[in-house]
């Protein structure tokens, strides 16, 4: 049966001050069924107090997110340094039973501009995340060059047994989203290389930067009753993490409006 999670980076942010332990109390307040732990630079030197506190809550993490610099250290052809933070997120990932591990190949402002170095760096990041026993996905990730399905494809071509996962927002900005029904792309979910998914709204246009953020579902503008109706037609029963931005300026979390996306998403899943 598939699995709603809430990502923690929809909770957890500069404005609450980073603050991890915020989780038990807002855990308790949540209708997910586990969580995507989102791993951010200034946690490194706290990455194994960080395991203890989640190990010691209780809850269940089955996915984790890399955190985001390391593509963009990629890009830059960073590659040992990046390959290093790698290993810290895949010892976390490890010490707090996730069993999959999402990550950004490429970020920040560099973007894809130097694909060929990311291309070339998964390699060594499967390595290392297969002698971990983590099953390591690469996310969608906006483009600043060409487009995520492309870099998909050229992933894939090299790479025959990867995994990805799906991000509607994404998508979206990329206006992508239709290519995933179509029969050119059917072998993402019949060769079963999609192995989660992210779902969040988006309220822009093509490539719209001003409107990059990970809104709540139903309030931008994806059709989600063709996404799920194409859920549906595949039979794909696995997780998924709602994203949503749910803290204000002040760090106040706004935990009704997570429960209403796990709400909406069983809904059209047909879960209870």
């Amino acid at each position: 049966m598939s699995k709603i999670l809430c990502s923690t980076g929809a909770l957890i942010g500069k404005p609450n001050n980073r603050d991890y332990k915020l989780l038990e109390p807002l855990s308790q307040n949540l209708s997910c069924d586990g969580f995507e732990f989102m791993m951010y630079n200034s946690w490194y030197d706290k990455a194994d107090n960080i395991a203890e506190y989640l190990q010691e809550i209780g809850i269940i993490v089955p996915v984790m997110h890399c955190e985001k610099h390391i593509g963009e250290a990629l890009s830059k052809n960073e590659t040992k340094e990046a390959l290093r933070l790698f290993k810290i997120n895949c010892v976390l990932a490890d010490k707090i039973h996730a069993k999959k591990l999402v990550i950004h190949l490429w970020d920040g402002i560099t973007s894809d501009m130097n694909f060929h170095n990311n291309l070339e760096a998964y390699k060594y990041l499967s390595d290392i995340s297969n002698n971990y026993g983590i099953e390591l996905l690469v996310e969608n990730v906006v483009c600043n060059r060409e487009n995520p399905m492309k870099h998909w494809c050229e992933l894939a071509e090299r790479y025959s047994g990867i995994h990805f996962v799906f991000d509607t927002k994404m998508a979206s900005f990329h206006q992508q989203i239709d290519l995933l029904y179509k029969e050119e792309y059917s072998w993402l979910w019949k060769d079963g290389h999609i192995r989660h998914y992210h779902i969040n709204d988006y309220a822009g246009g093509y490539m719209d930067w001003n409107q990059l953020c990970t809104l709540p579902v139903g309030e931008g503008n994806i059709d989600f009753d063709a996404f799920f109706s194409f859920i549906h037609k595949i039979q794909y029963n696995g997780t998924f993490t709602v994203e949503a931005t749910a803290f204000n300026k002040k760090g106040e979390v706004d935990t009704d409006m997570l429960n209403r996306c796990f709400g909406y998403i069983r809904k059209h899943l047909d879960i209870d």
